[in-house]
């Protein structure tokens, strides 16, 4: 048995004054000795026993209907024999992460879940009140027969695990019915990556089924990434493993195997291609399948082209010159006039890399060459003062002398690098436009280590060929929509219509940014490494995560469900004290009375 309000016992002291009465009533009165009452003594003298038990029970029934009604006070809650269990919140929270999908003993350990939680969903009544919380947090509630086909639809998700969300949404349902059998079932494989810190749900009952079984070991694809992101045409891929041996792999592009290769465990391979497509093109590295299928690929997305053909203005500078030889000298880049790069009022055409002018005087022709090129931004007002700008791969970039970017009607662009809130370098479709000239002495981004990698990078990845970036993405995440883009393009070919967020897809793949009706980057979906790693918490260690939970372990989820209406089986036990109260009173009534004729 168990007491809602505790304290309410101190009313049990209460008895004692009925024992108090029954002692002091031996003592009361004087005694004298009548010649003529000696024949009710000798009666009293016979009866003395009937009536010492009469008045021990007497006040034995007072005594225990002051302790009953202090017990009925405090709210006592049990287990009643022979009853079924009380209506009952039971929550049932399901691990269908990544690596609920792997097969132990030709089962997937997420089947095993759905069996067992099918099982309680029978089990329970129309009383009930049951919801079914998955590991992103979504909530499905209604009838039986609703739950158990919520349960029988669930696959493995790549999308991140939440599990402490979900165990603490779910406390707040079953705390919410308004039950006084309250339960959180939680099915896990205890997966240790899952579960980085503690979750209490308070005065709800968490019961917790993870299965004793020895998972496999594990091999699977850690990262594929193409480098760079743009291939004209050269580029590479590069490849890391989880595995304890050797393992054999296979990179795909365009639907079609590029190569094969053997990769040593947890060591980055790089795979070097100069595949005949063109365009934005999808790809994965893949792996044979073991028994956690899920993570034995993995994708990743590139442009492939020409070479970008660049041509500096006059106005250009020396380290931008030097700069492109050596990019065309390792055949990044060629000469040519697609592409070109200078101050805004040298720049004929777009594609173009903009810079400030050099000379103060040339501001207004700048301003009308963005004018005329479509470009929604204006050199502002001159600083000539010393400050850092930052961002991206540049990190923090010394500034002493630069022009504010003014922002017209239609600037969707990027910001790549600011100097505090204003920008400094921005990115549009088919422009890259940079606040300063890029002389050593308006700043220091053109004798940085890292200026040729950035140029090389913002040319290929902003300028050349078809514009768009690669955007890399956990299942069910959410992003800001990228400029430009209006669509996506899902693997199989139909699009969707995007609004300022895209919701990540549950789905790992490759998927199509689409601008203007053509392809403009790519959305490639992965899920989290983490759920590749499978070594898991012993039962004491999730008891210790969810706040004292009762860890089931035992393989057979008989005992889950027998553990679960255990905890539901309590109900209210004030009806039974409030009948055994009025049983008391009836007693002493019926006492008293008997007592009263007999003195009569």
């Amino acid at each position: 048995m168990t007491l809602l309000s505790p304290l309410f016992l101190l009313l049990g002291i209460g008895a004692a004054v009925p024992l108090l009465i029954h002692l002091l009533r031996r003592r009361m009165g004087t005694r004298v000795e009548f010649p003529a009452v000696r024949y009710v003594l000798r009666a009293e003298q016979e009866n003395r026993r009937t009536l010492r038990l009469r008045n021990l029970l007497l006040m034995l029934v007072r005594v225990a209907m002051v302790v009953l009604l202090s017990i009925a006070a405090a709210g006592p809650i049990g287990r009643l024999i022979g009853v079924g269990h009380a209506p009952a919140a039971i929550a049932i929270v399901i691990d269908n992460t990544l690596s609920s999908g792997v097969v132990v003993g030709g089962r997937s350990v997420l089947d095993r879940f759905k069996s067992a939680a099918a099982a309680i969903v029978a089990s329970s009544g129309p009383a009930d009140h049951v919801w079914l919380i998955t590991a992103d947090g979504a909530v499905a509630s209604g009838t039986a027969a609703t739950i158990r086909d919520a349960i029988m639809r669930l696959q493995p998700t790549g999308a991140a695990a939440e599990l402490f969300a979900a165990v603490r949404r779910a406390s707040g349902l079953a705390r919410s019915a308004g039950q006084d059998a309250r339960v959180v079932i939680v099915l896990t494989d205890g997966q240790r990556s899952s579960w980085p810190a503690g979750v209490a749900s308070g005065d709800v009952r968490t019961v917790v089924w993870s299965p004793a079984m020895s998972f496999p070991d594990n091999h699977a694809v850690l990262l594929a990434e193409a480098r760079p992101m743009r291939w004209t045409p050269r580029g590479e891929i590069a490849a890391r493993f989880q595995s304890r041996d050797s393992v054999t792999y296979r990179v795909i592009i365009g639907g079609r195997t590029l190569a094969r290769g053997t990769a040593a465990p947890n060591e980055e391979a790089t795979i070097r291609a100069s595949p005949a497509e063109r365009g934005w093109i999808g790809g994965s590295v893949e792996l044979a399948p073991d028994e956690l299928a899920a993570d034995d690929s993995r994708f990743f997305a590139a442009w492939i082209g020409a070479a970008p053909a660049i041509v500096p203005t006059a106005g250009a500078g020396e380290f931008v010159r030097a700069a492109l030889d050596a990019l065309r000298a390792s055949g990044r880049i060629v000469s040519g006039g697609d592409i070109m790069v200078g101050p805004a009022d040298e720049i004929l055409h777009l594609p173009a890399l903009i810079t400030a002018p050099g000379d103060p005087v040339h501001v207004g022709a700048a301003n009308r060459a963005l004018e005329r090129l479509g470009v929604p931004w204006r050199f502002g007002a001159r600083r000539q003062q010393a400050v850092d700008a930052t961002g991206g791969s540049l990190g923090r970039v010394p500034i002493a002398d630069r022009y504010e970017l003014v922002s017209r009607p239609g600037s969707d662009a990027d910001t790549l690098a600011a100097v505090g809130q204003s920008p400094w370098i921005v990115a549009g479709p088919r422009y890259l436009l940079i606040g300063s000239p890029l002389d050593a002495r308006a700043s220091t981004l053109p004798v940085r280590a890292n200026f040729i990698p950035w140029l090389a990078g913002s040319i290929a990845d902003r300028l050349s060929g078809d514009y768009g970036t690669v955007v890399a993405a956990v299942p069910g995440t959410t992003h800001k929509r990228p400029v430009g883009v209006e669509q996506l393009e899902r693997p199989d070919g139909t699009r969707i219509v995007l609004t300022d967020n895209v919701v990540v897809p549950s789905n790992p793949g490759v998927y199509f940014l689409m601008s203007g009706g053509r392809r403009a980057g790519a959305l490639v979906v992965n899920a989290p490494v983490a759920e590749s790693r499978l070594d898991r918490l012993t039962a004491g260690e999730l008891a210790q995560v969810l706040g004292g939970a009762s860890v089931v372990d035992a393989p057979d989820p008989s005992q889950l469900e027998a553990s679960v209406f255990r905890a539901a089986s309590t109900r209210s036990l004030l009806p039974a004290v409030l009948i055994a109260i009025l049983v008391m009173l009836l007693a002493e009534g019926l006492l008293v009375t008997v007592q009263r004729s007999e003195t009569v």
